[in-house]
């Protein structure tokens, strides 16, 4: 198992990033309240990781905070709910905003997170409500730091971040169209896009 990666990054691009690790580059898959707290290309990263081994591919996942993966990890365990539907999940709520979520029932605020059906949060807060009393998990909320401007536009990174998550390009494409884009980088952008749907 590999519990953790210390090394620069070599490349980012939501929701895969690349950490050179002493000139051996680990591909990691990280929630978007990770990457709003990654420093630049180029810059040392330290990530709490998770592997997960199947039979067609062998997946790593990294995050900023020990209280993110301890969640992502709970959440893996719960039935119809995998690894990509947790990392959407920590995309869109942090994990404050998820524990209160479950503590209040508020399955509504669920479902509007990409990959959540209404059986699916109703089995959240069931599962989940035990597994928070048992022992609470806390984390980092996201805070701000820009992703590099490469060839694509911002407003363009953000769209093809939010479809790697999950959401369909046409609401991609309208979660986008709430924010107003001009001088924003492409994780502040999805930050607020992300946030419009939570509201």
């Amino acid at each position: 198992m590999i519990g953790f990666l210390r090394g620069r990054i070599a490349s980012k691009q939501p929701p895969q990033l690349v950490i050179d690790v002493n000139g051996v580059g680990y591909e990691v898959d990280a929630p978007m309240s990770t990457f709003y707290e990654l420093p630049e290309v180029g810059e040392e990263t330290f990530l709490h990781t998770h592997l997960v081994v199947r039979e067609d591919a062998q997946l790593l996942y990294g995050f900023i905070s020990e209280g993110e993966r301890r969640l992502f990890r709970e959440l893996i365990k719960v039935s119809g709910v995998g690894a990509k539907v947790a990392i959407n999940l920590l995309s869109g709520s942090s994990v404050e905003q998820f524990a209160r979520a479950v503590n209040e029932g508020d399955a509504a605020a669920l479902t509007r997170l990409p990959g959540i059906g209404k059986k699916t949060a109703e089995r959240l807060l069931v599962e989940m409500r035990d597994r928070l009393k048992k022992e609470p998990i806390t984390g980092v909320s996201a805070v701000g730091g820009a992703l590099p401007s490469q060839s694509a536009s911002p407003a363009d990174e953000a769209w093809d971040a939010l479809v790697a998550l999950g959401y369909k390009p046409a609401e991609a494409t309208k979660m986008i169209s709430k924010v107003e884009t001009d001088g924003l980088a492409s994780e502040v952008i999805i930050r607020q896009a992300l946030q419009s749907t939570v509201k």
